[in-house]
């Protein structure tokens, strides 16, 4: 069994490029797999491979000045849930665009998992999901809206469009791990929301620690490795994945007529050109031959 560390951090990193190579030296001498972000804002990815070699590089990031409080939300895989390791520098751990956002200053108030489902049944509370559309189609809170963006960057135009529906409300937020609720509430309280609430842990802290029986989540969480899509307790959920669009598919999906294998499916069918299905189809056979 594999033990899979999701993990984020918030705080100055004067030197990402500095880190980069001995982080990176370290988790290929513990056989981890996964991908690691590094920005001046922080730390943000997920790593999977034996236990102690993910304490060791856990503990590799906490003696970094400012990362001591580090936390991470672990689970398990039977195999690798990552094709290889690799540590990237980029201008933000989680892309917002937007250059005043500092989650190191101030974030919204945190929401035990224990405490969300009284929140969000308050009827001044309004509870947003910051997530993309194709997360949110497979799975979301009850009665939670749904920007319907296609990316992160796209939510403070939402929220432009869309903040005089929530005059006199309260905001409640929510992503998979907490990173995008960091930076909107951060956002939103820039913007002179009075209260803003997130969930702590993110859904998968949700799912791991309340009972099926008491929760308002419906469906399953989308995840960005190989596993796809995890349910209550964080087991492994039912969705594949395309692999032209990344996106995810349930079992039936694979029996829509605009399905095939590595190529396409219903979501991006009308999406890649003739040229880039010739360069799937050929990725797809280059992949069954040497499977």
């Amino acid at each position: 069994m594999l033990t899979v560390a999701a993990l984020y951090h918030f705080a100055r990193l004067p030197d990402p490029a500095a880190r980069q190579a001995p982080l990176l030296d370290l988790c290929r001498q513990g056989g981890l797999c996964g991908t690691l972000l590094l920005a001046p804002e922080g730390i943000n990815g997920t790593i999977a491979g034996p236990r102690d070699a993910v304490l060791a590089v856990l503990d590799h990031i906490r003696a970094w000045p400012g990362f001591g409080s580090l936390a991470w939300k672990e689970s398990a895989a039977l195999t690798p849930p990552f094709g290889r390791m690799k540590v990237r520098l980029k201008a933000e751990i989680v892309t917002m665009g937007q250059p005043d956002v500092d989650p190191a200053a101030a974030v919204g108030r945190y929401v035990a998992p224990s405490d969300w489902n009284a929140l969000i049944s308050a009827p001044d509370v309004a509870v947003i999901d910051t997530r993309n559309d194709y997360e949110v189609q497979i799975g979301t809170f009850r009665d939670a809206i749904d920007p319907g963006t296609k990316s992160f960057r796209e939510f403070p135009a939402w929220w432009a469009d869309n903040a005089h529906r929530f005059e006199g409300k309260r905001i409640a937020m929510f992503c998979t791990g907490g990173i995008r609720c960091e930076k909107s509430t951060n956002f939103l309280m820039s913007q002179g929301v009075d209260e803003v609430y997130h969930l702590q842990g993110g859904i998968l802290r949700y799912l791991e620690e309340v009972p099926e029986s008491d929760s308002a989540w419906q469906g399953e969480c989308f995840v960005f490795d190989q596993r796809v899509s995890l349910t209550h307790g964080l087991a492994q959920g039912r969705h594949g994945m395309c692999h032209a669009c990344r996106r995810p598919l349930a079992p039936e999906d694979r029996d829509r007529p605009e399905y095939e294998e590595g190529v396409c499916c219903h979501r991006c069918a009308g999406e890649y050109t003739d040229a880039d299905r010739a360069r799937f189809r050929e990725r797809q056979r280059q992949f069954d031959r040497d499977a």
